[in-house]
């Protein structure tokens, strides 16, 4: 504090002086001695001193560069030192005060100063734009690496080329699996519609039903032949319909007389008899409210009495050891027929009375099938598969087999082709034939008049 306050008076003292030429001599010093401040950016202009501009600094000054500056000023310093103490002999040599002669005194290395032109003054370089310009020629650099390695990813290699070519070769090409549809979509807050495990009941469905399945039996029977059989459906169908049974009723129904057939000989006086003992059988096991036997003895033109009709009841189901739980065709009607929905909203007409003409169609077709013997070499969900793949054909749709429907049926159109001629020729034939029945119950309003429609040409000219 005590040197501070000195230096202070001392200025102080130097400042006030008496005499305006002093005052002036000392502000002319001052002003001489100071430095103006300036531009500390990048256009750096440094004054002249002794009168003689000095060369313009074209670079930044990095620590490199300073580390140069410095060498050179300390060399330069150095030098004149020396060239102040050191004598010249007459003899050229030379000695430093008198101490040591030439030969044992080292020079220390000196750096030379490096002389550069002097740049012209209005060549001034604008740092920032120089860092500007390398940022974009950077950027641009490194967007183009970005896109050459893009482009090398995206580049098909040699093995995946191959691995499709032998994809093609072998048709392996599959379809998407976007083009199937979910079918159990709209019912998985149904309870009754089981989307949890419905897949598996139908896999098990296609597993045991050959173990149901019903061979040709017609040539064992010596008293019945496909003309009967045909006859006692077609009654039978007519007696479903006027007691209002479900349609799985009536499906199992004919399901037990052929496997009954299969295995029994039957007189043809007996033929009704089993037939409408089937019904009772498959009404108690599908119906809340079976027929009674009584009413069956009616509607049969009391041609048997009510303790025959449960004597061959009895009889039946010993023959089929109580197996009553099979896969019919009607299982898998409906769930192909909802695998088909989603591809035939054009075939929901307008008007009230034919709401799905489709379901009616495939329903028309698996009943002429189920009338006729010659389907009863197919199992039960060819049957229902070529119905719809028949229907579908019928009412023109494009495509006629869907990869949805080859999922959900596990049948391929090829393979259905020869069953699905098959029922195409039935619905050909049905409005000439003496068995009416089926034609005028799908003739009705009620159920589209599919009846009447033209049948499928494609399948009759294959044929």
């Amino acid at each position: 504090m005590a040197s501070r306050q000195m230096i202070q008076q001392q200025n102080r003292e130097a400042v006030v002086v008496p005499g305006g030429a002093n005052k002036q001599k000392n502000m002319a010093a001052e002003r001489k001695n100071r430095r103006a401040l300036g531009d500390i950016g990048n256009r750096v202009t440094i004054p002249e001193i002794e009168g003689k501009p000095l060369p313009q600094i074209c670079r930044p000054v990095t620590r490199s560069f300073c580390a140069q500056l410095l060498a050179n000023a300390q060399a330069a310093a150095a030098e004149n030192n020396k060239k102040n103490s050191m004598t010249v002999n007459a003899n050229g040599g030379i000695a430093v005060d008198g101490a040591m002669p030439k030969a044992m005194v080292k020079k220390p290395a000196q750096k030379k100063a490096t002389t550069k032109p002097k740049p012209k003054p209005e060549e001034i370089i604008d740092i920032s734009s120089e860092s500007d310009e390398v940022k974009k020629e950077r950027l641009v650099v490194n967007k183009e690496k970005t896109e050459q390695q893009s482009l090398k990813k995206k580049a098909p290699t040699l093995t995946s080329t191959l691995t499709a070519r032998s994809k093609a070769a072998c048709a392996m090409n599959y379809k998407p699996k976007e083009l199937i549809v979910d079918i159990d979509a709209a019912d998985v807050n149904n309870d009754l519609a089981v989307v949890e495990y419905v897949e598996e009941i139908y896999k098990f469905y296609k597993l045991v039903e050959n173990e149901s399945r019903v061979h040709d039996y017609i040539d064992s029977q010596p008293e019945i032949n496909e003309k009967m059989r045909a006859i006692l459906v077609d009654w039978l169908i007519q007696v479903h319909h006027k007691f209002e049974l479900s349609p799985e009723t009536l499906y199992l129904t004919i399901n037990i007389v052929d496997r009954y057939l299969a295995v029994k000989t039957t007189s043809r006086r007996e033929l009704q008899l089993l037939g409408i003992s089937s019904m009772l059988i498959a009404s108690k096991y599908e119906e809340i409210w079976a027929p009674e036997v009584n009413d069956l003895v009616c509607i049969s033109d009391r041609a048997y009495t009510n303790e025959q009709v449960l004597r061959m009841e009895k009889r039946i189901i010993g023959e089929l050891e109580w197996n009553i739980t099979v896969p019919t065709p009607y299982v898998f009607l409906v769930r192909f027929i909802k695998a088909s929905l989603p591809d035939s909203d054009a075939s929901i007409s307008q008007h009230n009375y034919e709401p799905y003409k489709m379901e009616n169609m495939v329903y028309f077709l698996a009943e002429l099938g189920m009338m006729n013997y010659a389907t009863v070499m197919h199992c039960p969900s060819m049957i229902a598969a070529s119905s719809v793949y028949a229907a579908r054909c019928t009412l023109n749709k494009a495509p006629v087999w869907t990869e949805t429907l080859k999922v959900h049926t596990g049948f391929s159109e090829l393979q259905l082709i020869e069953c699905a001629k098959l029922l195409v020729s039935f619905h050909s034939m049905a409005a000439d034939h003496k068995l009416k029945v089926i034609y005028r119950k799908y003739s009705s309003p009620e159920r589209g008049a599919v009846a009447l429609l033209p049948p499928a040409q494609c399948l009759l000219v294959a044929s």
